[in-house]
């Protein structure tokens, strides 16, 4: 009878077949099939082995890593099934999902600056070091490091590529986190197929594309795809397997993995995108047909609030929208595209309050035919219930109307946005309208935001 962990690998391969691939043949290898949603099973369970069969992992111990998420995830599913304690310390870019996940599996979770570098106490994996030397019977898993990452996909990982492939591949397309996938591949493939290229897909920001094309080491920016790109070359990562390399934008990785999903029907995250956007563009440029194959590196469902997600798209300005320099810009969630989080005159106060939780928002619209007629927001829930301090259910069933200000401030959709500071100043939520009609609110924020976006 098979365990869980027997289920890590062998995972399925399907081909591409409504995206231009060119005069290639484009594959997809389903790492989004293993256990916890990711290709970072394989070494988690390798990293693992390998400390015990070391006898560096006690029974009871404590796992300690550094992880953009889906590696912490393997490793908090291995130990699980292990009796092992597993430390995770992630940095703040990474998705809501993600850490839930990891929680859910028992793990503890740090999240810590991703703003900073080697070096820096905050840096994620300088704090997993101090967390380590202070956590008793506790190792440093430090993928980065371990050989016994790489190791996991040179003897499992590339011999399931080329059995599945029928020993002819011709590309390989990989991102580099921790090195371990490209590593691994690459020396496999070195030896079993020579004609086959490496080819990098990395984030624009990360250090590793620009040095492998100009043999100089920038000085990295910031990107929101997680799980692959890096300020530093890993330890594990042997650049010299590569033979092409492609900076993807964020907004290329995000548009290719929805792509993916609206024409292949396959879910995939941030870093496929990325791996997708390359793999599409290196076949883009051959001028024989060849045999490419790729990676979906996990599931879609782990980027449902960003990659997924149109506000947060919105947010970051890449929803194609006419830009007028006027407080319309500032609108992210709009009511007539269905996006505003609202509620009715004659909704009830538990329907403001599971909205509110569900949106975490402290302030909802009162929309009636389009028109705003009042806002609610938790102060006037609040009032609400301690009035019926003696009936509680009664309070959440008392309706909107009965609680909501109707004396409101509105600003034209048209007004500049310098105009909404005093409303700020008097700590006023902006009710913007356009033609009388509601078109949406803006927050101090959506206002910092803009200035973000503007500015980067």
């Amino acid at each position: 009878m098979a365990t869980l962990l027997d289920l890590i690998g062998d995972t399925p391969l399907v081909e591409v077949k409504r995206l231009d691939c060119g005069p290639c043949r484009l594959f997809l290898k389903l790492e989004s099939a293993n256990p916890s949603g990711s290709i970072k099973d394989r070494p988690a369970r390798a990293m693992i082995e390998a400390a015990e069969a070391a006898g560096q992992l006690k029974p009871g111990g404590t796992i300690v890593e550094a992880t953009a998420g889906n590696t912490g995830l393997g490793l908090a599913l291995v130990a699980g099934q292990k009796n092992y304690r597993t430390i995770l310390v992630v940095p703040d870019k990474m998705s809501r999902e993600k850490i839930l996940h990891a929680r859910a599996l028992g793990a503890q979770v740090h999240i810590t600056r991703s703003d900073v570098g080697k070096g820096h106490p905050d840096y994620y994996q300088d704090m997993a070091l101090t967390i380590t030397s202070r956590t008793k019977g506790a190792i440093f898993i430090n993928q980065f490091e371990n050989p016994a990452n790489p190791l996991a996909h040179e003897t499992a990982t590339a011999p399931e590529l080329l059995r599945q492939m029928n020993g002819d591949i011709d590309a390989i397309v990989v991102g580099v986190g921790s090195g371990g996938t490209l590593t691994g591949i690459g020396r496999f493939m070195k030896r079993a197929s020579p004609k086959t290229e490496m080819v990098l897909a990395d984030p624009v920001g990360s250090v590793l594309a620009p040095f492998i094309n100009s043999g100089e080491m920038i000085e990295a920016g910031s990107w929101t795809v997680e799980g692959i790109g890096e300020d530093f070359v890993p330890a594990n990562a042997d650049l010299s397997l590569v033979k092409a390399a492609y900076s993807i934008t964020d907004q290329e990785s995000y548009a290719a993995a929805r792509n993916l999903l609206r024409k292949e029907g396959i879910f995939a995250g941030s870093s496929s995108g990325t791996l997708l956007a390359a793999a599409l563009r290196y076949c883009k440029l051959q001028t024989k047909p060849k045999r490419v194959v790729s990676l979906v590196c996990d599931s879609g469902a782990k980027y449902l609030s960003k990659v997924f997600n149109d506000a947060f798209l919105a947010q970051e300005g890449w929803i194609e929208r006419t830009r007028s320099g006027t407080v319309r810009d500032l609108v992210i969630n709009r009511h007539e595209e269905g996006g505003a989080v609202e509620v009715r005159p004659q909704d009830t106060l538990r329907t403001v309050f599971a909205r509110m939780r569900a949106a975490d928002v402290s302030q909802l619209p009162v929309v009636e035919d389009d028109t705003i007629v009042g806002l609610v927001d938790e102060s006037d829930l609040l009032s609400a219930l301690i009035t019926d301090t003696d009936d509680p259910a009664h309070g959440f069933n008392r309706t909107v109307k009965d609680v909501m200000v109707t004396r409101l401030e509105t600003i034209s959709a048209d007004a500049p946005i310098r105009d909404l500071v005093p409303l700020f100043r008097k700590d006023y939520v902006a009710i913007v309208v356009e033609n009388g009609r509601f078109l949406g609110l803006v927050t101090r924020i959506d206002m910092i935001n803009h200035f973000r976006v503007g500015t980067s």
